[in-house]
């Protein structure tokens, strides 16, 4: 069965398991003689390639070329300094992470204090015993791929999280959706209306209520057919969407060719100013109805609410107010806006 590794943040490509890596071991050092003396101890070793620069001042571009998973550097060369070159490599966005051991003519603690202060992670004298030299090469190569596959790891669960984050909003969405318009259905409605009230309640504000019906819907529907009233409701729900202009305000399918527009924080002669602006502009949509008795244009009747919820005060009594309005706009012609009963 085949599997698939994390990626190699450095590289793009997959990070393979770590006893499957190619260790890669860059020696930094300008003497011929010690290059030739760590190819040869590392010649039979599995798993291991070896590479070999003189010039420090190639030192770097050869690094970020070879990309090694450990480096070897002398710490004296010539022009350009062993722990000079240790600070270019950690400036490196490429080598930032990669081992360094640093290799030195002396067992010195200051020097070796100076080394482990300036970046390098390990510290060995020249030259060293091949079994102590390959088992620090492997154990430190080990580490960087670990590290290597930690961070694939880590961004690959960040991307897992992510994926299931926006899976999770675009259910919500398609949750909280009226299929057929694209705006909020009536769930969603419901609870946002529900927050609104409590809100405005605690608050002693203005809550608003617009219910909007789209006139002769059902003669439209036996004149131009399902398919058209369908696209009907879809353009009078972008219009009511479109007309919102504070992010609290939220338009909904109420039910069949119903709609509603929820006006937090709005008196009712804002409600009122919105609805009639409502009105005009699905009328100025153009939408021919033929058998309709107000108009040769689509348009819709809405009646308005608003009150300052009471404590004891019941969410209904906005939603019946509303309606009874919506229910006299129809009766008194349609194509309008009530918004009291008197």
């Amino acid at each position: 069965m085949s599997s698939v590794h994390p990626t190699d943040i450095q590289t793009g490509g997959p990070v393979p398991p770590s006893d499957e890596y190619k260790i890669m071991v860059l020696l930094v050092d300008d003497q011929a003689m010690v290059g030739e003396a760590i190819r040869r101890a590392l010649l039979n070793e599995a798993h291991i390639d070896f590479h070999f620069c003189t010039r420090a001042e190639e030192a770097l571009a050869v690094a970020e070329k070879t990309r090694p998973t450990v480096i070897l550097q002398d710490l004296v060369m010539p022009g350009v300094d062993g722990m000079t070159l240790v600070r270019q490599y950690r400036a490196s966005t490429i080598l930032a992470n990669v081992p360094i051991i640093v290799l030195s003519s002396r067992e010195d603690p200051e020097i070796k204090r100076d080394a482990f202060a300036g970046g390098a992670n390990d510290y060995m004298v020249k030259l060293p015993d091949v079994i102590e030299l390959v088992a620090r090469l492997r154990y430190h190569s080990r580490s960087y791929i670990n590290l290597l596959q930690r961070d694939a790891a880590y961004r690959a669960l960040r991307e897992s999280q992510q994926q299931l984050q926006k899976t999770n909003f675009e259910l919500q969405r398609l949750t909280n959706t009226d299929g057929l318009t694209g705006i909020a259905n009536r769930r969603y409605f419901d609870d946002y209306l529900g927050a609104e009230w409590r809100r405005a309640r605690r608050d002693g504000l203005d809550l608003s209520l617009l219910l909007i019906d789209v006139d002769f819907f059902k003669l439209f529907n036996d004149t131009y057919g399902h398919v058209a009233g369908d696209a009907v409701l879809r353009r009078v729900a972008q219009t009511l969407d479109n007309s919102i202009q504070r992010p609290a305000d939220l338009s909904a399918r109420f039910g069949g060719e119903e709609f509603a527009m929820i006006l937090p924080r709005t008196p009712l002669a804002g409600a009122q100013t919105i609805a009639h602006k409502v009105c005009q502009l699905v009328e100025a949509n153009q939408i021919a109805h033929e058998r309709s008795n107000v108009s040769a244009w689509l348009t819709v009747s809405v009646g308005a609410a608003c009150v300052i919820p009471g404590q004891e005060q019941d969410i209904s009594e906005l939603i019946e107010m509303a309606d009874r309005r919506l229910y006299l706009a129809k009766q008194q012609g349609r194509n309008r806006v009530v918004w009291q009963e008197a």
